[in-house]
């Protein structure tokens, strides 16, 4: 699991997005978001897995974003994370930005 902010608004997870690793990823979210001046966005080009908790932390992240002004916006998303985005309506929620989409 590889999570990493290079700059104030980018953020990468890699691998799993679990119950395993949120403590991690929120913490790594909480100050992006703190941090920037606009939009957080989050690469999850590398996730294979993403489970409740992973979801959970994203949606309040996003809501920590709102808050501030900021969207947090989703990119890269494999098909693995689209499929669980779209069956939990989360897609709906989310503003996923489509134009860096990669195939898995």
């Amino acid at each position: 699991m590889v999570v990493s902010s290079t700059v104030a608004d980018l953020v990468r997870i890699g691998s799993h997005l679990d119950v395993r690793n949120v403590g991690q990823v929120r913490a790594v979210l909480h100050d992006a978001i703190d941090r920037a001046e606009g939009d957080v966005a989050v690469d999850l080009s590398g996730v294979d897995v993403i489970d409740a908790a992973g979801l959970g932390m994203l949606t309040a992240a996003h809501l920590r974003a709102q808050r501030a002004g900021r969207r947090l916006v989703l990119r890269n998303c494999t098909d693995e994370v689209r499929r669980v985005l779209a069956v939990t309506h989360l897609n709906r929620l989310f503003h996923i930005d489509r134009r860096f989409r990669l195939s898995a």
